[in-house]
């Protein structure tokens, strides 16, 4: 069961802004009508302005790729949130932006509202992964700072090898350590016909050690610097056999671009395109205001497939159209390449696998000694 609710079908938002043009049609009435929710909006406003000055509790800061429901984030939100150690924020995709790699939004204005999760004060944003932590490490969002943490995960899916430039949830990292904060990313190696949701609660189980000893080690000053750690949790958490620093792999799964028939077209994603923009229309009739925001809301509101367009010379309404779907097919490995200490061998044998990675290649000899010393510290103290 998530913590996470919705109390209406349409963005919270969008609710917001619909409602506020409601009551100031409202005439007469409208100060009445506008006393109602202070009370409500000043609670939530004080309890969050309280979590977030809790200066006691160090702050962590929680992304995905795969959006703000999603299992991954919500079990380790809960995990972090009932250790009682942690003041947890959350700044994440309102949809599933998993295979965005280091996009951000530009030229386009992106919505942000809260989320109901209990314990942590948290944020949906219609844009990308780097978006949410690039937001939240600015000050604009957040009273904050900056957070002690970064985890940026946990997502379905493996980002070992050519994987972690597609990755979003690797790229969240990846932000974070380009603003100057320590962060991980941490994925679980879903298969479809092995994996079930309660493997998302044993990697949280698996990653909170190691979560704790960063923590504890970046307040000693003593975490690995100029890197930042992906985390590779194999299918079976509950089985595995420990973590391994592992390095980068040139693996990847092969691109496989599907052409698919205009009779399937449009797809679902497109058809609930279609959708939200007819409900915006008749939203639109409510006033100017609640038209500017239906549209904002409507302008960032994600597509689920890629959609390659072939177009004619001469642009006219009677161009033809060809559409392409993309898929990767995983590829069997090589035999050729022994080394165990790849990212994806290692995973692949039931290990932890724990990756540094760098901004800088040039310093790779020496954040790879800095992180393997930290790890195996760390490992012992766990033996």
């Amino acid at each position: 069961m998530t913590t996470t609710t919705r109390k209406n079908m349409l963005p919270p938002g969008l609710v917001n802004n619909l409602q506020e043009v409601l009551l100031s049609r409202k005439g007469g009435n409208s100060d009445k009508k506008d006393e109602q929710p202070k009370p409500e909006d000043s609670t939530e406003t004080s309890t969050s302005a309280s979590d977030e000055n809790d200066s006691s509790k160090p702050v962590v800061l929680v992304t995905n790729g795969e959006g703000i429901d999603s299992l991954g984030l919500v079990y380790l939100v809960q995990a972090l949130v009932a250790s009682g150690l942690y003041n947890v924020h959350v700044c994440a995709p309102q949809s599933d932006k998993s295979v965005s790699g280091h996009s951000v939004t530009i030229r386009e204005t992106i919505s942000v509202a809260p989320s109901e999760i209990e314990g942590a004060t948290a944020y949906e944003v219609s844009g990308t992964t780097v978006d949410c932590v690039s937001l939240a490490l600015s000050g604009a969002l957040f009273s904050w700072s900056k957070p002690l943490l970064v985890i940026s995960g946990i997502n379905r899916g493996s980002s070992c090898g050519h994987h972690l430039f597609y990755s979003s949830v690797v790229a969240g990292a990846r932000e974070a350590l380009i603003c100057g904060v320590p962060s991980l990313s941490i994925s679980l190696n879903w298969k479809r016909e092995e994996s079930q949701e309660s493997d998302f609660k044993d990697a949280v189980a698996v990653s909170l050690p190691l979560i704790t000893a960063a923590i504890r080690d970046i307040e000693k000053g003593v975490f690995p610097k100029s890197c930042f750690l992906s985390i590779e949790i194999p299918t079976s958490p509950s089985t595995n056999k420990g973590f391994k620093l592992t390095k980068q792999s040139m693996w990847r799964s092969a691109p496989n671009w599907l052409a698919v028939s205009a009779n399937r077209h449009p797809s679902s994603a497109a058809h609930f395109m279609s959708n939200q923009q007819s409900l915006g229309l008749q939203l639109a009739q409510l006033s100017r205001d609640a038209s500017a925001a239906g549209a904002a809301r409507r302008i960032t509101t994600q597509r689920q497939n890629v959609e390659v367009e072939s177009v004619g010379t001469v642009k006219s309404d009677s161009k033809v159209k060809k559409y392409f779907r993309l898929e990767f097919i995983n590829k069997e490995q090589e035999d050729a390449d022994e080394d165990l200490d790849l990212d994806f061998k290692a995973l692949d044998n039931g290990f932890v696998a724990v990756t540094p990675i760098s901004l800088s290649p040039q310093i790779e000899s020496d954040f790879q000694t800095a992180a393997s010393d930290w790890i195996s510290s760390v490992l012992k103290e766990e033996q």
